[in-house]
């Protein structure tokens, strides 16, 4: 399996159980002036895309692209899978455009479109992989990976923890700690709830601790 391609520093925000702290704290005005922008061009992006107009597609890859192709590589584990998976979204979202009804964000609705890529090119991935370990039985088998450094680095083994989830606690904790998706944009993109979001991801944290903390020694073991 490839790398998995964690672009942003989100280890620290694994924080302890009941914390409840938001990831990020910013003023009431300067939430509101976020969000008011963040939807003008939401809609800007929509209405030129309905339309048509190639502008505004190239804008909706200038602005999203790279946040695509990050979300693509850590579910894929691959930039070229993920470069493609990119490509392929930006057919459908062509192809597909007058099946936008405004009932989320355009950009939410364009990485629905986005996941769901991914999971044919996993399960694509997958078939391929099964077809060739049957045309390989019978053949040398395959070499041993090489074992892990006495000291591996921090980002490596939150990448292996990462991979260690279940795909729907891993694209849960990407959408939000990487992506910065609300739980109602994910709920929207999974077609799940908001409840079902926030539970997911608290489970997706605990798994993360428990693979990443120490183990517990009996430090006292001597002492009586």
């Amino acid at each position: 399996m490839g790398s998995v391609g964690l672009t942003l520093p989100w280890e620290h925000r694994i924080s302890p159980e009941g914390g409840g702290e938001p990831r990020v704290q910013p003023s009431e005005r300067e939430e509101r002036n976020r969000v008011s922008d963040k939807l003008s061009e939401d809609a800007a992006l929509a209405a030129g895309c309905l339309a048509g107009e190639m502008r505004a597609y190239e804008r909706l890859y200038q602005v999203q692209g790279a946040r695509m192709r990050n979300l693509a590589r850590n579910l894929l584990g691959s930039s070229s899978d993920a470069e493609d998976a990119v490509q392929d979204t930006f057919v459908k979202i062509q192809r597909g455009i007058k099946s936008f009804r405004g009932q989320s964000s355009f950009v939410t609705w364009t990485f629905r479109i986005l996941v769901n890529t991914c999971h044919d090119a996993r399960r694509s991935r997958m078939r391929r992989k099964e077809q060739a370990q049957d045309d390989s039985e019978g053949s040398a088998p395959a070499l041993e990976p090489r074992a892990p450094g006495s000291h591996p680095s921090l980002r490596m083994a939150l990448e292996r923890a990462l991979q260690a989830l279940t795909r729907h606690q891993r694209e849960v904790f990407l959408l939000y700690e990487v992506e910065g998706f609300r739980h109602a944009e994910i709920a929207t993109l999974l077609e799940i709830s908001e409840t079902a979001s926030k539970n997911t991801l608290f489970q997706a944290k605990k798994a993360l601790r428990s693979m990443l903390e120490p183990p517990r020694s009996a430090e006292a073991g001597g002492a009586r």
